[in-house]
């Protein structure tokens, strides 16, 4: 079953009273896709809203994102009219500013207090999220998608094989490089085979996630804002060259998969429910990715690594994803489509979307969880693809954590503690900002020729390709800068 781990908001829903009838259809496209199966035309969702608003609409829905990539250069050079609205929009920040510039999409914030006092409330309440979603220059151009838990890269380790060793669970770099030597050399996985992978991983973005024993945490880029705000990369500090010494002798050990950089998931997951358990240490959002559900149980997620006392772990996507929901210049009647939108910002809205109806698709039981009605097979066949809307692209409302913890499975329940766990020790490296258009050009062609050299040394480094001494790290970082590092930087420092 697939199991959304969603975010935690203590608030105080507002509900709104909406007219009884709409007047007209709206049209509304979007993409939908990722596997999902939705079909708008069809899915119980738009018509649970239109019977408890009164809104209807004609539906423009696109399943494949490249031609939802397609489609949007379309609306943007005029060669396809805007609907009325743009629903699951994954509009980019460019996006967003061209075209409220150019007047396709209309600013919402007028429309907010009036008509969406739940997104309101949420916004005062957070005013970080207010500022994410603000142009510098006032306006709203698209709501957002929140979600104060969403999915992390984390750290996952085999706990039945730190049992079976009776190991403690290591909290330095030094000790998990321990324990992987154990992983390594002891058979934990008792098959008699020497087929234990201590910590498999894929690409170097990938290891920049164990950057934080060192006490590196950056973004994509390998950017951050220290505590004085100013921007810095983690590419030249010193401290990153005694993590890329530590991961090259943990390469050299063979402590690291071996794999990891020319494999993909799809290579390395172990489907069999029967298959021995090769994996150590793994980074994903879930064991789920790379291990059969019989084999969950096995792992417990690995709390950051302690540097200088302190644990500090990357929060790879914020509380908020931008661009969801836009409404066209040409919609006649945007208050009522924001009035609509807002109840997706309730706890109740999220229910419709994430579970479809209670009593219909699921329902309370008196200890305060909540089960699906139809078996596990039958939800993952069909309800999630007729009765509800919240897989398949980011929608725009509101993801709460309390109703994915109230769901009656002790395995969601533990996965969405131990994600709870660890989100009180991550940081957002650097907030989203608005850029010029000029200015996200340039930043895209320095990032292309900055984080493109590094991220190819640094597996070089690693591997030992190349030798990592005084003078291949000098060179780095000189090399780092004739790339444009600290322009990078400059137009970075600007925008926060």
């Amino acid at each position: 079953m697939r199991k959304g781990i969603a975010c935690l908001l203590a608030l105080a829903m507002l509900l709104i009273t909406f007219a009884a009838s709409a007047e007209g259809t709206y049209t509304m496209a979007g993409f939908d896709g990722d596997g999902s199966e939705h079909d708008w035309t069809t899915n119980l969702f738009f018509q649970r809203m239109e019977e408890k608003t009164g809104v209807k609409f004609e539906f423009q829905q696109v399943s494949e994102y490249e031609a939802w990539l397609t489609q949007k250069a379309a609306y943007a050079s005029g060669e396809a009219a805007l609907p009325d609205v743009l629903f699951k929009a994954g509009l980019t920040t460019q996006e967003m500013q061209q075209w409220l510039a150019a007047g396709k999409i209309i600013d919402l914030k007028p429309y907010l207090e009036e008509h969406a006092p739940n997104l309101s409330a949420l916004l005062e309440a957070n005013p970080e999220w207010a500022e994410a979603i603000t142009l510098p220059t006032g306006e709203i151009p698209a709501l957002p998608y929140i979600n104060e838990l969403q999915n992390n890269n984390a750290m996952w380790i085999n706990k039945q094989w730190l049992d079976t060793l009776r190991l403690e669970t290591p909290t330095t770099a030094e000790e998990l490089a321990n324990v992987l030597r154990a992983f390594k050399t002891s058979d934990p996985n008792m098959n008699g085979r020497a087929d234990e992978i201590p910590l498999t991983f894929l690409s170097m973005w990938d290891l920049k996630f164990l950057g934080h024993a060192f006490g590196l945490v950056g973004n994509d880029y390998n950017i951050y804002v220290d505590e004085n705000g100013t921007v810095q990369t983690t590419l030249t500090d010193e401290k990153n060259r005694e993590f890329l010494a530590w991961l090259h002798q943990l390469w050299q050990e063979g402590l690291l998969d071996q794999s990891g950089f020319r494999s993909v998931d799809t290579l390395r997951a172990i489907t069999d429910e029967d298959a021995a358990i090769t994996y150590g240490v793994m980074l994903a959002p879930t064991p789920l990715s790379l291990v059969p559900s019989a084999a969950l149980d096995q792992y417990e997620l690995l709390m950051p690594m302690v540097f200088e006392g302190k644990q500090v772990y990357r929060d790879l996507n914020g509380d908020l994803a931008r661009g969801a929901f836009a409404i066209s210049a040409s919609c006649e009647n945007p208050a009522e489509l924001v009035k609509w939108v807002d109840y997706l910002y309730t706890e109740e809205g999220c229910r419709l979307a994430q579970a479809g109806l209670e009593g219909v698709e699921y329902e309370w039981h008196d200890d305060g969880t909540w089960s699906w009605i139809a078996d596990l097979q039958t939800v993952a066949d069909t309800v999630l693809v007729d009765a509800t809307i919240a897989e398949g692209g980011l929608m725009p409302g509101l993801s709460t954590v309390e109703f994915q913890r109230s769901y009656g499975d002790e395995q969601t329940a533990r996965a969405i503690d131990a994600l709870l766990g660890l989100k009180k020790v991550s940081v957002e490296p650097y907030p989203q900002v608005w850029l010029t258009a000029d200015q996200q050009a340039r930043l895209a062609q320095l990032q292309m020729e900055v984080a493109g050299y590094a991220e190819l040394t640094m597996v070089w480094f690693v591997t030992g390709e190349k030798e990592l001494n005084d003078e291949t790290w000098n060179e780095f970082c000189a090399t780092l800068k004739d790339k444009g590092l600290d322009e990078l930087l400059a137009i970075l420092q600007g925008a926060v």
